[in-house]
């Protein structure tokens, strides 16, 4: 699993700043030298090289290699992505250059060739924006397409539902500053989350009076600390920014230079959060109900003056009274007040639609902004009439322009706070690391002889940590001391209580419910599960499905049409009325033709609503996305929820997916006489060196046998030579050694006795797998080995077929194996033998065949068919995922959640058509009533204040459909389906 999850790790972390990720060295293998200092080799430049490794297959052969390039002197550290065939290699030139390490990759069997251009290729970072002032999806392709505009910006996603960015870009060729300037340039706000940068930053608040010389000196005494990259000072907020190699050093030492550099004057701490998402969305929140309140301030004695108090008597007569020739009181009270919530108010709309006029696109601000200037306009030119001339009567629209303003503001409103919920999930994830940890003090005998409460972010790697009973886990780590059970279920979604003892992983956020646990830290901050978990889920929710594509390509003619049909639709009825295309009584004793055609023009231009077309995808992805990570189900985005819901065909692994993954010893039969205990010492001395399950389940039963050493050391084994799908093979003690299946020996040369043929039939007829050991080229022993079914895959596989899903298992394994697993399961159709990219031809086959494949597998070793498939489903534990090969992680074990994710996806994707149905029909039933569709035959008007209520209404109840999501339940099936884990000791 290590090896698995290091290959992963060189995935993930595209910009490779020094160094690796944690892993534990083998003994055999020193970083350094023979008889040279370290700090010698330190003082040496240090080098990166990256090779491309062919014959690579799985993770067995990626710990080959990585065995062979850290057997070497002067290696610092190696990583292996057996994914993409590559080998990333820190090294002192001093020692060893690339063409030794070349050597020693071909020495393994593997051929191996320097990439001298690729770092340049992988130096790419992520920069992340909060972007405001994005109304519609029109406003977001204009920033996406200035981002991707700019040179050095390899690609940019716009996230309309939470209003960010996500950009992959070359630092060397551009900044994030400039980005930002960029996307102000087109009149948004931009303020930046995070870089690549940020996952070795922290910022601490410095408390005490600070001059510019204190400043200084503690500027000066952070940079002169090993592994301190960059520090920047904020007088203004006493903030401090410090970039660092964690490996190196870690805010602890910080906090300790800071207070030691001001004699106890200064004190220092994790700077307060003030610029994430929740706190901007907050103030985002705030502001637009700040305004609606103020404007409804306004609003309210227009709409009375007009709408109410115009048929009380008394006050009617004073509202009437003329002022200036034809110009009455109600009238100048109604400019003055409508007057601010046109340019005050809602400046915001005038600035959105200038911005976007300015850089040649158009969006909902524009149909706002014209909407509302028609009908102010128009009312200030009826006031400045009847003041001028003596039989002019006014006829004004001010409480339309107000209440349009007031209405819209309303819908925004409803909309971020709506909007605000769907990524609750990724604040649910956050909140569950605890705010402080108790740290212990350990002496060099390693006893306890100290403990006290620091703030969980001050965590460094291999600190030992006191977790309570009832107490969270607050770093990634394993068990030092004491035994307990754990509550994963947050993180995995495992509901049973997981039991927890002296070398048992835990993961931080996780809660432990009784006893107290020691734990050593091997992962803090952003390299923790938890982390991890958050990051996908924020990336998932930035990717973009492809029917997004459809309403994009809407937005991009929508709002230019709608102000075309909104100028047809006033023309016409003026028109109409000057030619007598209808009667006269059709118009309202309040207003002439004129008048009549200009609400008609103006109900047109804000019932149009561009913003419930643009949330419709975005919002409902976010919801399912954050409600699979609830349920242990991590979708990655848009495409892998598009892609699941049509799923007719799962392919299953059959190691680690149908069966536990964890192979154990079951029979012996030796062929020739010898003592047990010998004959497991010569199979483990040479299965040590692999990292194939079968060989781990070997060299367990093999320590069964010397159970009273502390520390089993094996005879050594030479010539190893691992062949991938067969075996191994060795020289341990002057004896040819060879342990695999039956083709290993043919091809070997070893003729396989007829006692050996039957014990093999045997074994595959009871679904255990046979191995055979030679010795000498003589066969002496078949050792059956069996893999247990996870509980509950008969149910599983029947829960699917009931779906009208077809499943197929492809496998490694022999025939016999595999044909009696799957017919203990249900599965009909079976390919045994397969090797990687044979998987992967398989799924290519039934994709020609009009099937949308899904491949669930283990990530690493099925890596070629999960990439090949539609769908990959990585199946594993929460901290050994395998996250870059898979379009959907299920964080448990259980089959079940397959069935989860599929039934998922369909239930997201149906609320998008439903979301996309309501959206579009909105519009087209909308407009035609607000251009006066049903007027000649009933008489019905839709006022533009009203119009702009219903378009409001629309974006907040697409939101709101989208949130129903939240409420999702497993389906029926699954609730009568009770899956119990297995634990093997």
């Amino acid at each position: 699993m290590a090896t698995k999850f290091l290959a992963l790790a060189c995935i993930r972390n595209e910009s490779f700043n020094g160094d690796l990720s944690p892993r534990p060295h083998y003994p055999s293998m020193p970083k350094y030298p023979k008889g040279v200092a370290v700090q010698d080799s330190i003082e040496g430049s240090e080098a990166k090289a990256l090779f491309s490794v062919v014959g690579m297959t799985c993770s067995a052969c990626a710990g080959s290699v990585e065995k062979a390039i850290k057997r070497l002197p002067g290696i610092r550290d190696a990583a292996v992505d057996v994914l993409n065939n590559r080998a990333q290699v820190l090294f002192y030139p001093n020692f060893v250059n690339e063409e030794t390490i070349r050597e020693a990759i071909k020495d393994a069997g593997f051929e191996a060739s320097l990439i001298k251009d690729e770092v340049n290729e992988r130096s790419m970072q992520t920069c992340r924006l909060r972007v405001k002032g994005m109304t519609c999806t029109s406003c977001s392709r204009t920033v996406e397409s200035a981002l991707q505009g700019i040179e050095g910006v390899n690609k940019a996603q716009v996230a309309l539902a939470t209003e960010e960015v996500e950009i992959y870009y070359d630092p060397k060729i551009v900044s994030h500053n400039q980005l930002l300037e960029e996307v102000e340039h087109f009149g948004f706000e931009a303020i930046l989350i995070s870089t690549g940068e940020d996952r070795s930053k922290i910022q601490l608040k410095l408390d005490g009076v600070c001059t510019s010389h204190s400043m200084r000196m503690i500027e000066n005494s952070l940079q002169a600390l090993p592994g301190v990259q960059d520090v920047t000072i904020d007088p203004m907020v006493h903030k401090i920014s410090i970039s660092y190699k964690p490996d190196e050093t870690g805010p602890r030492t910080f906090i300790h230079v800071i207070e030691s550099t001001g004699s106890g004057h200064f004190k220092a701490m994790i700077f307060p959060e003030g610029g994430g998402r929740d706190s901007l969305r907050q103030e985002e929140i705030k502001n637009y109900y700040r305004s609606f309140l103020w404007s409804l301030v306004f609003t309210i004695p227009v709409f009375l003056t007009s709408m109410v108090f115009m048929y009380i008597p008394g006050i009617k007569q004073g509202l009437d009274a003329k002022v200036i020739n034809m110009l009455t009181f109600g009238e100048i009270m109604r400019c003055i007040l409508s007057t601010p919530v046109q340019f005050i108010i809602g400046w915001r709309f005038y600035t959105g639609s200038f911005k976007a006029l300015r850089h040649g696109s158009a969006n909902m601000d524009v149909l706002i902004a014209l909407g509302t200037n028609a009908a102010y306009f128009y009312s200030v030119y009826s006031v400045l009439r009847a003041a001028t001339l003596e039989e002019s009567k006014a006829t004004d629209f001010f409480e339309t322009s107000s209440m349009l303003i007031s209405f819209i503001l309303l819908g925004k409103y409803l909309e971020v706070l709506a909007k605000g919920k769907t990524s609750e999930a990724i604040a649910k994830l956050m909140d569950l690391a605890p705010e402080t940890a108790t740290l212990l003090t350990i002496d060099r005998e390693g006893n306890v002889v100290g403990e006290h409460d620091i703030d969980s972010q001050l965590i460094l790697k291999n600190d030992v940590i006191k977790i309570m009973p009832g107490a969270k886990v607050a770093c990634d780590g394993f068990v030092t001391w004491g035994q307990s059970h754990v509550n994963e279920s947050m993180i995995t979604g495992e509901a049973r209580p997981v039991a927890k003892r002296k070398g048992d992983t835990v993961i931080g956020g996780t809660v432990n419910e009784n006893g107290v646990l020691h734990v050593q830290a091997t992962r803090v901050g952003s390299e923790a599960a938890l982390s991890q978990i958050v990051r996908l889920v924020e990336s998932a929710q930035m990717a973009k499905a492809p029917v997004q594509k459809f309403a994009d390509r809407i937005s991009k003619y929508f709002v230019p049409l709608v102000i075309i049909l909104a100028f047809c639709t006033w023309l016409a009825w003026f028109l109409a009325e000057k030619l007598n295309g209808y009667p006269k009584s059709w118009i309202p004793s309040s207003m002439d033709g004129f008048q009549l055609a200009l609400q008609f023009g103006i109900s047109v231009m804000v019932i149009a609503c561009p913003c419930a077309l643009g949330l419709a995808t975005p919002t409902a992805v976010m919801v399912g996305t954050g409600v699979g990570a609830s349920q242990g189900v991590l979708i990655k985005g848009g495409q892998a929820l598009e892609s699941a819901h049509k799923v007719n065909c799962i392919v299953f692994d059959k190691t680690g997916t149908l069966t536990i993954g964890k192979p154990v010893v079951v029979s012996t039969r030796l062929l020739k006489n010898m003592v047990l205990r010998d004959f497991y010492g010569l199979v483990a001395a040479i299965e040590v060196n692999s990292e194939h399950p079968l060989a781990k389940a070997l060299v367990e039963y093999a320590k069964k046998f010397r159970e009273e050493e502390e520390k089993h050391v094996w005879p050594e084994a030479r010539d190893f030579v691992s062949i991938t799908g067969h075996g191994v093979k060795a020289t341990v003690q002057n004896k040819e050694i060879v342990v695999g299946n039956k083709s290993l020996m043919l091809d070997s040369g070893i003729s396989i006795q007829v006692d050996a043929e039957e014990l093999l039939v045997e074994t595959e007829e009871l679904a255990q797998t046979g191995i055979l050991v030679s010795i000498d080229r003589e066969v002496v022993g078949v050792i059956a080995i069996s893999d247990p079914l996870k509980p509950g895959v008969q149910d599983v596989i029947s829960i699917l077929k009931s779906m009208d899903v077809r499943n197929i298992m492809v496998t490694g394994d022999n025939w016999g194996t595999a044909n009696a697993i799957a017919k203990e399961v249900g599965i009909e159709t079976v390919v045994a033998e397969a090797k990687p990219e044979q998987k992967a031809e398989k799924v290519k086959e039934l994709q020609a065949m009009g099937l949308t494949v899904a491949m669930v597998g283990d990530g690493i070793n099925d890596s070629p068919a999960l990439v090949a498939a539609d769908v990959g489903m990585a199946i594993g534990a929460g901290t050994d995922i395998a996250i870059e090969a898979a379009d959907i992680v299920l964080m448990k074990s259980n089959l079940e959640d397959v069935i989860t994710a599929i039934d998922l996806s369909r239930k997201t994707f149906s609320r998008i058509r439903m979301n996309y149905f309501w959206a579009l029909g909105y519009n087209l039933f909308g407009i035609p009533i607000a251009a006066g569709a049903l007027f000649p035959s009933t008489g019905f008007r839709l006022p533009p204040w009203v119009a702009g209520a219903a378009m409001a209404a629309s974006s907040v109840s697409v939101v709101c459909w989208s949130l129903l999501l939240k409420n999702y339940r497993k389906p029926k099936k699954l609730d009568t389906l009770e899956i119990r884990g297995i634990k093997i000791e």
